[in-house]
């Protein structure tokens, strides 16, 4: 009897240990056949296009190159070190890429990847829908502190070109990754200038300089290698980025270069929150007419930093916080929900 019990116990045994190693052999094939199965960052199927090896041939690609130089090189193409003072759209020495990191291509640096999708859209500062070409001048006319390119230019019909291109075949899944900005938490408290010295004191000015200067390429005709941050070579006030919650969601997802990505940033909210208001204190090109931005004034968001405003807040609050009090006075008397 005992024997015949233990039989049956081994031969139960046996039976698990082979199911298990089935499980086991079944789970390896899964992994090396589908890992996307088990996984939940699978890869992506779709990679940016190379402007070495990917270009289409004949007219087309050689307009998107032409896209891919206004927008890599811009002082030399459509800024001050253009050869013909006609191409001289640009104001300052910026490059288009010194912001749109990765020549456009970089997640959470307002990526063109996908951005001719969302074009003709509504936007607040002109209180009218606009197009690409809008948006374009727009950069153009602030964060270069330059003048618009003509509508129908070829040196517009080329960076509209190159930023389609970059599109090509990507997936509405794709192009949730590349959208906007991460996402700050603000404080219950203003900006504090001297805790935003000390971060750029010990991330930022070994790149941009303890005089917000920046550094010069080895070829200066192709501009900054690290952009100036202030001071006449920079921004206008105008310019988004001198909005110090817009500045501080694009360092929070790209600064200290190299070191943060949107997915695993360096910096928590509030140092980054410190830093660009420690950026924005500084003197910068004045953008004519700015009094004129945002017809509406009650579409203003709430960290611009020039009037006029629709609410009882200091200019010094709408620059640097605390933004709360701000919000929630948009939220209570208007029901109009703000972010930024």
């Amino acid at each position: 009897m005992e024997v015949g019990r233990l039989l049956s116990l081994l031969s139960r045994i046996t039976v698990l240990l082979v199911g298990f190693l089935v499980l086991v052999a079944f789970g390896v094939v899964l992994f090396s056949v589908k890992p996307e199965l088990f996984s939940s960052h699978p890869e992506e199927s779709w990679k940016v296009p190379s402007i070495e090896t990917d270009l289409p041939d004949g007219k087309k690609g050689r307009l998107i190159k032409y896209g891919y130089l206004l927008t890599s090189e811009t002082p030399r193409w459509m800024g001050p070190q253009a050869s013909d003072p006609e191409l001289r759209f640009s104001g300052n020495n910026l490059s288009c890429k010194n912001c749109h990191l990765e020549n456009g291509t970089k997640p959470g640096s307002a990526s063109w990847i996908g951005v001719t999708e969302r074009y003709p859209q509504f936007r607040g500062r002109e209180n009218k829908i606009g197009t690409i070409e809008d948006r374009i001048n727009g950069c153009m006319e602030r964060s270069m502190n330059g003048k618009p390119l003509p509508g129908h230019s070829k040196q517009m019909e080329a960076i509209v070109a190159y930023m389609e291109w970059l599109s090509d075949g990507i997936s509405e899944k794709d192009l949730a990754l590349y959208a906007g900005f991460p996402n700050v938490q603000l404080p219950d408290r203003a900006a504090d200038l001297l805790h935003g010295k000390e971060i750029y004191a010990r991330e930022c000015e070994v790149c941009h300089g303890a005089d917000g200067k920046g550094i010069w390429m080895n070829d200066s005709l192709k501009g900054y290698q690290y952009p100036p941050l202030w001071g006449d070579d920079s921004y206008n006030h105008g310019a988004g980025m001198n909005r110090v919650i817009t500045a501080a969601q694009f360092i929070k997802g790209n600064m200290p270069f190299g070191q943060a990505t949107s997915l695993q940033p360096k910096l928590t909210d509030e140092e980054a929150l410190d830093v660009a208001a420690y950026i924005d204190s500084f003197d910068r090109p004045l953008k004519q007419h700015s009094e004129l931005d945002f017809p509406d004034k009650l579409l203003k968001p709430v960290s611009t930093p020039y009037g006029p405003w629709d609410d009882p807040f200091t200019a010094e609050q709408h620059k640097y916080g605390p933004y709360k009090p701000i919000i929630d006075y948009y939220q209570e008397k208007f029901e109009i929900r703000k972010t930024k």
